[in-house]
């Protein structure tokens, strides 16, 4: 079996850095400037980080009758961790045809951002007008307070809390039979990692009706390893994701003492046989997106050659973009969702 192409392009395009999304832009990370203050965060006595200059946020827009926003509300899933998914619908949903639900993970290393980060909401809400879904944006616990695989458990338990739920707006608008989980950057690892899950256990999808997932959307998954790739070492001072950065990122996300081949940061030093044998007769589908200005991509590159070996059924999309360079250029983010459209249908 051959990864299926969408769009192949040489491995000597010179990156692009993103632009804006909705007039918001994606101020850049400060460089490290001594040991306890580096890329936007101030590392504690006790272990945990005080995140500077957060990115802006955006509530929630439940109203469905403004012409002018994509309805949007928060509901929690787990009080007690302060876990839960803000919901979108698209405007005018078609009467009486339930939508695909896509259950989207958003990035930031683990260690940033929510599902009301600006960007965030406005891909989102992007995504479900677009692609005519409903979407459920999860939000996780982050990491280093909750290290990895903490972030694994709280997308699993959104995937069981919709199934239990009666959520007004999942029981109008979704069709639980056509889910897909989607990630991007550190997102599209969790949603590799909770796919896994679901499929290492053959009592899990059954457990899970009537929620069928139909497949896995790894937008710019964030991947690592510790010999470094082609492509990290042609982008190492990458402007998006320096290497730096990245291998900071993991120090903060992975469980005490683990370094960058535990199966969290390398996908191709696992050996999940049984997850990706179920994956492949439950006839999941996996779409892998990746760009050529991202250190990234030779990862990706492995990781979709990796499950093509196993079986499983790949389409790869490789642009020239920078790293989740979609998040905050409108263009880029149409272009992307186009693809993904014909990925669903």
């Amino acid at each position: 079996m051959e990864v299926l192409q969408m769009e192949e392009l040489p491995n000597d395009v010179a990156p692009r850095q993103g632009g804006k999304l909705q007039n918001q832009t994606i101020p850049q990370s400060p460089a490290m400037a001594d040991s306890s203050f580096m890329f936007g965060i101030t590392i504690n006595a006790d272990g945990t980080v005080t995140r500077i200059d957060p990115l802006p946020r955006t509530t929630a827009s439940p109203n469905p009758h403004d012409p002018s926003l994509v309805p949007s509300k928060d509901v929690s899933v787990n009080l007690d961790l302060g876990t839960g998914v803000r919901l979108y619908v698209p405007p005018n949903p078609p009467s009486g045809k339930k939508l695909p639900l896509i259950v989207y993970i958003h990035g930031g290393g683990f260690v940033y951002l929510s599902a009301a980060t600006t960007v965030i909401h406005d891909f989102c809400s992007l995504m479900a007008t677009s692609l005519m879904a409903v979407v459920a944006s999860v939000e996780y616990r982050l990491a280093p307070e909750h290290r990895l695989p903490a972030a694994y458990d709280d997308a699993l338990e959104v995937l069981r809390w919709i199934r239990t739920s009666n959520e007004e707006w999942l029981d109008r608008f979704a069709d639980l039979s056509s889910c897909y989980l989607m990630g991007s950057s550190a997102g599209g690892n969790i949603a590799y990692n909770v796919g896994l899950r679901v499929c290492d256990n053959e009592t899990t999808p059954a457990s899970l009706e009537p929620v069928k997932i139909k497949g896995l959307i790894a937008h710019g998954p964030f991947f690592g390893g510790s010999i470094r790739t082609d492509s990290e070492l042609r982008l190492f001072e990458d402007k998006a994701l320096p290497v730096a950065k990245a291998e900071f990122l993991w120090k903060l996300s992975l469980p005490v003492g683990a370094d960058r081949d535990h199966e969290y940061c390398n996908p191709n030093s696992g050996h999940n046989s049984s997850g990706h044998a179920r994956m492949k007769s439950l006839k999941w589908k996996v779409m892998v997106i990746g760009g050529h200005g991202d250190p990234l991509i030779g990862r990706q590159k492995e990781f979709a050659n990796m499950l093509v070996e196993r079986g499983i059924e790949v389409m790869a999309y490789f642009n020239e973009h920078g790293h989740a360079a979609e998040m905050c250029d409108v263009g880029k983010a149409c272009e992307l969702l186009e693809k993904i459209k014909q990925f669903i249908m």
